[in-house]
């Protein structure tokens, strides 16, 4: 069952035409990656998603509703969330004012999604008083993602989480990425490090220059030689990839 289906969709930029008419659907349950050069339109995709971003053409279809044009607002209310490219926490507000924030829609109690996260981010929850700017960049990252659980999403939407992260703290968050899809939650991961994000993922598209080429099982797509060539090389390795 498709819980998101995004149907030729194009996004510009001024004169430059930066999603191309792209098509894919993402199903309950699953994760999948958009992986793809720097400028190839993968977080663009996901800001459109996530209603940041207006669109020229085409249309985004959320669990049956089509929520094209819709604010960020509703749209997140609607369980669909975003772990933003370069984590964006609040550095002069401490982890537990962030992680409220996360939550600022909601009218219930948000006691036991606190807990949930700081069990998820045990590091977390030692720095609870920490301002944010004083984390780590793999702990701030922790956070971004913390911060979007708040919303209790159905689909979470990650705009590269290992970008600029040591290799061990990368396989930190890959594994917790694998512990949140076990929970339940669908997600939608954009990634350069391709070698780990095909290894978790159940369905992978590649993103070239505003349109989709390849796609597949993550597994396929690992075994391609092609895929292979362009993203799991040793150019890719220089930049921290796993495998």
């Amino acid at each position: 069952m498709s819980l998101l289906y995004v149907k030729n969709l194009k996004i510009s930029y001024g004169g430059i035409e930066a999603l191309k008419g792209i098509s894919f659907e993402v199903e309950k349950g699953q994760i999948v990656t958009l992986i793809g050069a720097n400028g190839a339109g993968k977080s663009t995709t996901l800001r459109a998603i996530a209603g940041l971003l207006p669109i020229k053409e085409g249309t985004i279809t959320y669990d049956g509703s089509v929520i094209s044009g819709q604010t960020p607002q509703k749209i997140v209310t609607e369980g669909i969330c975003m772990v933003p490219e370069g984590r964006r926490v609040f550095p002069n507000l401490t982890v537990t004012e962030n992680l409220r924030i996360g939550a600022y829609l909601r009218k219930d109690d948000i006691t036991a999604d606190m807990d949930h996260v700081f069990q998820l981010f045990p590091r977390l929850k030692e720095r609870h008083w920490q301002q944010a700017g004083t984390l780590s960049g793999g702990e701030q990252q922790m956070l971004a993602v913390g911060r979007a659980l708040m919303m209790r999403p159905k689909l979470l939407m990650m705009d590269e989480p290992s970008l600029g992260l040591a290799p061990l703290v990368i396989r930190d968050i890959f594994r917790i990425i694998e512990t949140l899809h076990e929970e339940g939650i669908t997600i939608l991961l954009v990634e350069q490090n391709a070698n780990a994000a095909l290894k978790i993922a159940d369905y992978a598209f590649v993103l070239e220059t505003g349109m989709l080429g390849m796609q597949g099982s993550g597994r396929e797509l690992l075994d391609d030689p092609g895929i292979k060539a362009a993203y799991l090389g040793k150019s890719a390795k220089a930049r921290g990839q796993i495998g």
